[in-house]
């Protein structure tokens, strides 16, 4: 039975349309508030905006993005700029110098020059 979160009364609970997220409203009679007992969570998940920061650092662009997931890009953009905000200034200094190698560049011939023979 739905019970009344202000009055906590389960008599006279009435049906009285859906919110904007599609989730059942009631009215009690009682004290004559309206409710949601079950509202539906707003906004998209946490895998969905993961999914969409990956794919931008993956080189995709917001509106593919925002097409790919089925978001507005706009969404897409504020993920991405919440997370860059998350990052920190500088990047983390590595434990200990790294190894440097150096190589260089040689080019050989091997054959002979294939060259037109002048007539």
């Amino acid at each position: 039975m739905i019970r009344c979160p202000h009055c906590q009364q389960t008599e006279n609970q009435v049906k009285v349309g859906f919110n904007a997220s599609g989730s059942q409203r009631y009215k009690c009679h009682n004290c004559n508030r309206k409710y949601t007992p079950k509202p539906k969570e707003k906004g998209y998940p946490q895998e969905i905006r993961r999914q969409a920061v990956q794919m931008y650092v993956d080189g995709m662009n917001y509106r593919r993005i925002a097409r790919t997931l089925g978001v507005n890009h706009q969404s897409v953009i504020n993920w991405v700029n919440a997370h860059v905000a998350q990052l920190p200034d500088e990047p983390p200094l590595p434990d200990s110098p790294p190894e440097v190698t150096e190589l260089d560049e040689l080019f050989t011939f091997v054959g002979e020059k294939k060259t037109r023979r002048s007539s």
